[in-house]
């Protein structure tokens, strides 16, 4: 499976290259642009003090860039937190797009979007300041009306970010079942 994966608001830190090595092991094609062009964040202050100084369409941008030239295969698009955002905005406009794998965010999703059975996994905090219980009621609801097959996953007692060894986040029996449990569905795309 050919996969886009997208780094968070930290920008392309160590974690994001293991877990694409995780899923080169289990035999994917993965890419990990770098959005903040070898930026990156200590805090989540400073990464969204850098997101925002580089602006979201600039982002975006960029992500598309990253993109193209693979997309015409069908790509998988995966992301943590800020990423997920972003690989969810490319998954939903990309009508070739195979999957959509969230870790820890999502995005708005606009009032035209539509996509024909487009399989969502989502991994999320259990309770997520960034991802509260209500904003993902509406999100799921939303993502179903557009047509998407959404699986939402949640992790109870995690941290924002807990898929990352490297952040206080880190919950190592969430991150480890998220793991088992994307491949599986990467493996079944």
């Amino acid at each position: 499976m050919d996969i886009m994966l997208f780094h968070s608001v930290y920008g392309l830190r160590p974690a994001v290259h293991e877990a694409a090595d995780r899923l080169r092991a289990a035999g994917h094609d993965v890419r990990v642009p770098d959005l903040y062009e070898g930026q990156t964040a200590e805090t989540v202050e400073e990464g969204r003090e850098l997101k925002d100084r580089i602006g979201k369409e600039e982002l975006l941008r960029r992500a598309i860039l990253a993109a193209a030239p693979y997309s015409e295969r069908g790509l998988v698009y995966a992301g943590f937190s800020l990423g997920g955002s972003v690989a969810q905005t490319l998954a939903l406009g990309d009508e070739k797009a195979r999957g959509l794998l969230l870790l820890h965010g999502t995005s708005d999703i606009a009032e035209n979007a539509s996509v024909d059975e487009l399989p969502v996994q989502l991994h999320v905090a259990d309770p997520d300041a960034f991802e509260p219980h209500d904003w993902l009621t509406a999100w799921y609801l939303r993502m179903r009306q557009a047509g998407a097959d959404v699986e939402v996953f949640r992790y109870p007692g995690a941290g924002h970010l807990f898929t990352d060894p490297e952040l206080p986040d880190y919950d190592e029996d969430a991150a480890e079942a998220t793991w088992r449990t994307a491949l599986g569905f990467l493996d079944s795309l």
